[in-house]
């Protein structure tokens, strides 16, 4: 329940023990195989994007956060796109219900300045101009959503949720019985 970019995506995690000639030496890896999904946002014409997604993905990543995008390899997979990565500790999310609502708010606002910065630079300042113009148009002077933000955020997590319990029901299906 910790996210939910991946549903309907493959994805994978692997337990692998690069050496097992001596065990000693410590737990095997993990690796998160996951299918690399179309961009959302809109591509500057002539912007050297990659084409392909798993590529694109680590591009980003790289962009952003060094440290993990080193980590990451675009591959293929069953003929799927797919970004490779050895999960870590330091991967792990942002426990937001520990968090005061203050700092929270924080924390969303300059995770919301990551992800648009590195959205607005694959815009060129025609399209990033119609999307603030967008944007604006949609706020209001209370910190309410815009009503298109809340309709795809609350579709999501329906999705998720149909997703969710149908894989536990499955789950719970294909458990021997006791």
């Amino acid at each position: 329940m910790k996210g939910c970019s991946s549903l309907g995506r493959r994805r994978y995690a692997v337990l692998l023990n690069v050496d097992d000639t001596c065990p000693s030496d410590g737990p095997p890896y993990v690796v998160d195989i996951k299918e690399a999904a179309t961009a959302a946002a809109p591509r500057r014409d002539g912007a050297s994007i990659p084409r392909d997604n798993a590529k694109r993905v680590v591009e980003g990543a790289r962009h952003l956060t060094p440290m993990l995008g080193d980590r990451m390899i675009a591959a293929r997979l069953d003929g799927c796109t797919v970004v490779v990565r050895e999960l870590m500790r330091q991967d792990l999310k942002l426990d937001s219900e520990r968090l005061s609502e203050d700092d929270a708010v924080k924390a969303a606002h300059f995770l919301a300045l990551v992800v648009g910065r590195a959205h607005a630079g694959q815009m060129d300042a025609g399209t990033r101009e119609a999307w603030l113009a967008e944007l604006r148009k949609c706020r209001t002077k209370s910190r309410t959503a815009p009503t298109w933000l809340w309709d795809s955020i609350v579709e999501l997590m329906a999705v998720h949720e149909v997703d969710y319990f149908g894989h536990c029901r499955r789950f719970a299906h294909d458990r021997p019985s006791r």
